[in-house]
């Protein structure tokens, strides 16, 4: 990584900690005399998930999905699962982990497939939400930070697999991604 490549940090590491705490914390308390089946979404997830899982104090499984994107008409056909949970999950309490919720189109997609395997609950916590974004509207039971409509990296999220082990979350400029912002100048 590039010091220059980064932008500003939005969610430093103490910030990370501490709202991480507080979920966990409600999590806890909210499945207090019951299990819970984690399913996390591979693999911007990786630390989210296993620092919320070193905090919550009922008893847990984990599971992993692993989603493949791609071009396609319809935004539901744009998502297909590449490798699917193994634990049965029928009767159970779910809890679907999440990095981050854009349009909400993916979060849609796994839920339905989710379902049909007859969970006694599901729900969704994530870690980053962008609410502006959303084309779809979901129940989000359990979100960490609300965050601006800017790329970003950091703390498992990442840009062509890189800055995932960055501790902080933070933007990423611009000009990594080559996307212009501002129309060329014909002038010049």
């Amino acid at each position: 990584m590039r010091k220059e490549d980064v932008g500003e940090i939005l969610i430093s590491p103490v910030e990370l900690e501490t709202r991480l705490r507080a979920l966990a914390r409600k999590i806890s308390r909210d499945y207090r005399g019951q299990s819970l089946v984690l399913v996390g979404v591979l693999k911007g997830i990786t630390f989210f998930l296993a620092d919320l899982a070193r905090q919550i104090k009922v008893p847990f499984v984990i599971d992993y999905l692993d989603l493949q994107r791609f071009a396609g008409a319809l935004p539901q056909d744009r998502v297909r699962i590449v490798r699917n949970i193994d634990y049965p999950i029928e009767g159970r309490h779910v809890l679907l982990v999440e990095d981050i919720i854009n349009t909400g189109f993916t979060l849609d997609y796994v839920l339905s497939e989710l379902r049909r395997r007859q969970p006694t609950s599901l729900e969704v916590v994530t870690l980053l939400d962008r609410p502006l974004r959303r084309m779809v509207s979901l129940p989000v039971r359990y979100v960490g930070f609300q965050i601006p409509n800017d790329y970003v990296v950091g703390y498992g999220l990442d840009y062509r697999e890189l800055y995932r082990n960055l501790p902080f979350i933070c933007t990423l400029r611009a000009s990594v991604y080559d996307i212009p912002t501002a129309p060329p100048d014909p002038t010049a």
